[in-house]
């Protein structure tokens, strides 16, 4: 393969499939000339979304005669989708074709797929969904946000080494990036057995950890990564999005409510603006796979096409700084320094 960065995308995945992915494709390669891309699908389907452009050495179609649904059941993708679009783009990644996949589709069908085809870290037991999300300071990493319900104390010691890694690798603001445990409370008496044995894990360890936060630390700006079980993470993700989606719902609807509210919007309008895309989910789109043995990125399934070209630019990044192999080294590190204590 050739210095040069290639990146796999599923175009049938999502809830839109070619209409948003190609489109943002074309605007991507626009703007990045380091980048060459795959579209992987239906080739009918993704050429009519081409606007009349050829394929060629930046940009060109691998076909896949089948799709993952939405819905679909990962154990039955795995097993009887060989030719999905999923699963042809993350075979790509396997076989050194592409450096990374991109695919907004079903994420249990995601993960189970690039679990099997491209295997697990060494000393990796799980892998975990981590993205970035708005805080008073700028943005808060969390992990896991819903690849594994169940976590042990050990599982959230490695998301920890591996969300510290990533994040030093892709965020060059913050090259050691402090780490809270979400926890019900700060006391010490607090928490369930692993969540205290984490505790003490990251503790004893040589990573930037700051101790329990709650979940308003995830807002506040205290910690730059904090570490959860899926299911509490994702619980949290979607609470985060209703709340964002109320607060401007009831935004609009009051300065909508008469004359002199509308023109009141209308002063505020620079602030609105200013907020709105401060908060907007789509540029924060593209959650990465972490402790697999490649780079799989998960974008949002009713990604728009700048949503699309984030979760490009996220798998980009993780390409230039190899986060798998400092994944690796971080979490053997970690793993020997326990070792001696």
């Amino acid at each position: 393969m050739s210095d040069r960065i290639t990146i796999a995308l599923d175009a049938m995945g999502g809830d839109h499939g070619p209409s948003v992915v190609v489109p943002a494709a074309l605007d991507f390669l626009k703007k990045d000339r380091d980048v060459d891309l795959i579209l992987v699908g239906r080739e009918e389907a993704i050429k009519q979304h081409l606007n009349g452009r050829q394929p060629d050495s930046r940009l060109r179609i691998v076909p896949a005669s089948q799709e993952v649904g939405m819905d679909e059941l990962p154990s039955r993708a795995l097993r009887g989708k060989k030719d999905s679009s999923m699963r042809v783009a993350i075979d790509l990644v396997k076989e050194g074709q592409a450096h990374a996949c991109v695919s907004a589709g079903n994420t249990g069908a995601l993960m189970a797929t690039a679990r099997f085809v491209l295997k697990m870290l060494p000393n990796v037991d799980r892998p975990a969904i981590i993205t970035a999300l708005p805080s008073m300071s700028g943005h808060t990493w969390v992990l896991d946000l819903g690849a594994n319900v169940d976590s042990s104390s050990d599982h959230l010691f490695q998301f920890a080494v591996m969300g510290s890694e990533l994040v030093s690798s892709v965020d060059e603001d913050i090259p050691n990036p402090r780490i809270g445990l979400l926890n019900i409370g700060q006391e010490e008496i607090k928490g369930n057995d692993q969540v205290k044995r984490a505790h003490e894990l990251l503790t004893n360890s040589s990573l930037n950890y700051i101790g329990y936060i709650e979940g308003d630390g995830v807002y506040t700006g205290e910690v730059d990564v904090v570490v959860t079980d899926g299911f509490v993470g994702n619980v949290a993700l979607k609470s985060a999005e209703g709340v964002a989606k109320m607060i401007a719902h009831y935004l609009k609807s009051g300065f909508r409510r008469n004359i002199f509210t509308k023109l009141a919007g209308l002063l505020a309008l620079p602030v609105i603006n200013g907020f709105r895309k401060k908060i907007d989910p789509r540029r924060y789109n593209g959650a990465s796979l972490l402790g697999l043995r490649g780079i799989v990125i998960k974008s949002h399934g009713g990604a728009d096409v700048l949503a699309f070209n984030h979760a490009i630019k996220m798998a980009k990044k993780a390409v230039h700084t190899n986060v798998p192999e400092r994944i690796a080294h971080g979490v053997e590190s970690q793993l020997e320094k326990r070792a001696d204590v």
